[in-house]
């Protein structure tokens, strides 16, 4: 990975990803925005349900990251749950504080909720 690829997946940020769809086996295109934290990416969005980005990683771990802010490139990546809460909670104060700039008093009042029921994705090239 070519050195302008690789800054900017640690600036994080917008980028689309192409998922393949656990039921159909054909492409899903979807924008999302993710995070660089301490040498690890993430995917994570609001806990409004079941993403289907979500399902179609946890059900074929390898998807393309496209790049598209600054840099077009595409990435291949696999991606896994992250089954500890802790590091759920750690990750999404930290996506909610320093990447979407809420108020500490809205991170603190919803935590609880975002780590029980957001979507959460920890990925890495291949």
């Amino acid at each position: 990975m070519d050195q302008l690829v690789k800054d900017a997946m640690n600036g994080g940020g917008l980028a689309d990803i192409t998922t393949t769809g656990r039921k159909t086996g054909e492409p899903r295109r979807v924008e999302i925005f993710f995070h660089h934290f301490d040498g690890d990416y993430y995917l994570t969005g609001q806990p409004r349900g079941p993403r289907d980005w979500n399902a179609n990683i946890l059900a074929n771990p390898e998807f393309t990251l496209h790049l598209k802010n600054g840099v077009s490139a595409d990435v291949v990546v696999a991606g896994e749950a992250e089954p500890d809460p802790n590091e759920r909670e750690r990750i999404i104060r930290r996506a909610q504080i320093e990447n979407w700039n809420y108020e500490s008093e809205k991170v603190e009042s919803s935590i609880k909720i975002w780590v029980e029921a957001s979507p959460f994705i920890r990925f890495r090239p291949i």
